[in-house]
C-alpha cells in the first residue's frame, strides 16, 4: 500500500539527471526483439493485407521512431503537470471511444480504431485511467477512501463509463483489464478492503455478463474449457500456437525460419507474435522475453518506492503494472492458460497505437525515477551523508523533509 497523500506545498526545484540503468536497458531489448519479431512475420501478413512485403515492417519501425520520441519528451515532462491535464485527456478518450462506435470500423469483427485501424482510443484509455486515478488518489486519504460515497462510488463511475464505451465496441478483454486497473489502483492508494472485494466482484459479473451477451465471449470460453481437458480439442488458433510452441523446443529453428506463420497462425504480428517468438528461440528466447518483463515489474516496484511523493509512486507502478499485465496475458493465453483474449505484447507486437502508448508510459516512468535519483543526490550534497536515511518503502519510517520542505 503506497503512503497517504501530503498537503501539496511550493515546488522546490530538484536538480541532478539519473535514470534507471536496468530499466532503460530492458526497453531497448524489448524493442530490439520487438522489430526482429515483426520483420520475420512482415512477409505473410503484408501480403494478406494486399501490401508490399516490408509494409508492416516499415509502419513498425515509424511507430517505434514516434513513441521514442513521445518517450523522450516526456521523459524530461514534470509528472506533476499531470495534475492538470489528465480531466482533459480524460475527455478527449471519452470523446475517440465514442467516435469509434459512430464511424463503426469493423475489423476482425470488431470496431476498435480509427482512420483505417491507425489508432485505437481503448489502447489510450488504459494509461490515462492509471494518470487519472494516480492524481484523484493521491488527494485523498484513507478516510476518504473509506467512505463509499467519496470513494468507491465515484471510482465506479469513472471505470464503468469507459469500460462499457470499450466493451460495447467489443472488445471484452479491454474493458476488463480497464477495470482491473482500477482495481490495482484503489488497492495501491490504500483502498478499503471491503470495496476492494465490491470492485472483484463487480469485475467479475461483467466477465460473466459479457460471456452471455456475445457469442463471440461464449465460443472463447467453451474452446478455453474444451481445451484444458484435450489440446486437441482446444480452439483452430489455439491448436496452431501449441504448433508452433512445440516445434520450438529449446532453443527454437532459428530466427526467420518458422513456418506455422506461413501455414494458417492467425495474427503471427500482433496478437500470435509470442508464438513465432516461441518457435524460433525455444524455451530459451521465451524465457528471456518474460525475464524482460520480470525485470521491468522489479525495476518499476523500486521507482514507485524511491518517487518523490504519492503521486509519482502511484503513477510508475501503476504503469508499469498495465504493461506487464498486458505482456503475462497474452503469454498465458498462448501457452493456453488463459480464454483466448486479443491483448498484445507490449513493445513487441505490430501495432501504433500498442507501442506509442507503452512508449509514452515508460516516459513518465523515466521522469519519475529521474526526479526521485535527481531528489536523493541533492538531499545528499546539503547533507554531506554518506548514507541515505530517507530509506522509502510503501510508508516512510523514518522522518525527513520531502520534496517540497516540509518536515514528515
Amino acid at each position: 500500500m503506497i503512503n497517504q497523500a501530503k498537503p501539496k506545498q511550493t515546488r522546490r526545484q530538484v536538480k541532478g539527471f539519473q535514470i534507471d540503468i536496468p530499466f532503460v536497458l530492458a526497453i531497448i531489448s524489448l524493442l530490439v526483439i520487438g522489430l526482429l519479431m515483426v520483420y520475420s512475420t512482415d512477409l505473410d501478413a503484408s501480403l494478406r493485407m494486399g501490401e508490399n512485403p516490408g509494409y508492416i515492417f516499415r509502419r513498425q519501425v515509424m511507430w517505434v521512431a514516434l513513441g521514442l520520441a513521445a518517450a523522450i519528451f516526456l521523459s524530461y515532462f514534470d509528472y506533476h503537470n499531470f495534475e492538470k491535464l489528465v480531466v482533459p485527456m480524460l475527455i478527449v478518450v471519452v470523446f475517440g471511444l465514442f467516435a469509434v462506435l459512430v464511424r463503426n470500423e469493423v475489423q476482425f469483427n470488431s470496431s476498435r480504431a480509427l482512420f483505417n485501424g491507425s489508432v485505437q482510443p481503448g489502447e489510450l484509455a488504459k494509461m490515462v485511467v492509471v494518470l487519472y486515478l494516480s492524481v484523484w488518489l493521491s488527494k485523498r486519504d484513507s478516510k476518504d477512501l473509506g467512505n463509499v460515497m467519496m470513494g468507491l462510488i465515484p471510482l465506479l463511475i469513472i471505470l464503468v463509463s469507459i469500460s462499457m464505451l470499450i466493451f460495447f465496441q467489443p472488445d471484452i478483454s479491454a474493458a476488463i483489464t480497464v477495470l482491473g486497473l482500477g482495481i490495482m489502483m484503489f488497492f495501491l492508494g490504500g483502498g478499503n478492503w471491503k470495496q476492494i472485494v465490491a470492485l472483484l466482484g463487480i469485475v467479475g459479473s461483467v466477465g460473466l455478463v459479457a460471456i452471455n451477451v456475445y457469442a463471440t465471449g461464449r465460443l472463447r470460453v467453451s474452446q478455453y474449457l474444451q481445451g484444458l481437458q484435450d489440446p486437441t480439442a482446444g480452439s483452430y488458433h489455439i491448436r496452431r500456437t501449441f504448433e508452433a510452441v512445440i516445434k520450438g523446443k529449446f532453443f527454437g529453428v532459428g530466427l526467420g525460419k518458422a513456418n506455422t506463420k506461413f501455414t494458417g497462425l492467425p495474427l503471427p504480428h500482433t496478437d500470435s507474435i509470442f508464438a513465432v517468438v516461441a518457435e524460433e528461440t525455444g524455451l530459451f528466447g521465451s524465457f528471456l522475453l518474460i525475464g524482460l518483463y520480470i525485470l521491468l515489474i522489479w525495476r518499476g516496484y523500486k521507482i514507485a518506492q524511491k518517487a518523490p511523493d504519492q503521486l509519482g509512486s502511484l503513477m510508475a507502478f501503476g504503469l508499469v503494472g498495465w504493461i506487464v499485465i498486458e505482456a503475462l496475458l497474452n503469454v498465458a493465453v498462448i501457452v493456453g492458460l488463459f480464454p483466448f483474449a486479443g491483448n498484445t505484447l507490449p513493445f513487441i507486437s505490430s501495432g501504433g497505437s500498442s507501442i506509442v502508448t507503452n512508449l509514452a508510459a515508460v516516459g513518465i516512468i523515466i521522469n519519475i525515477a529521474r526526479q526521485g535519483e535527481g531528489l536523493k543526490i541533492q538531499e545528499r550534497s546539503q547533507t554531506s551523508a554518506t548514507v541515505d536515511l530517507r530509506r522509502r518503502d510503501w510508508r516512510r519510517s523514518v522522518s525527513g523533509a520531502d520534496r517540497y520542505g516540509n518536515v514528515r
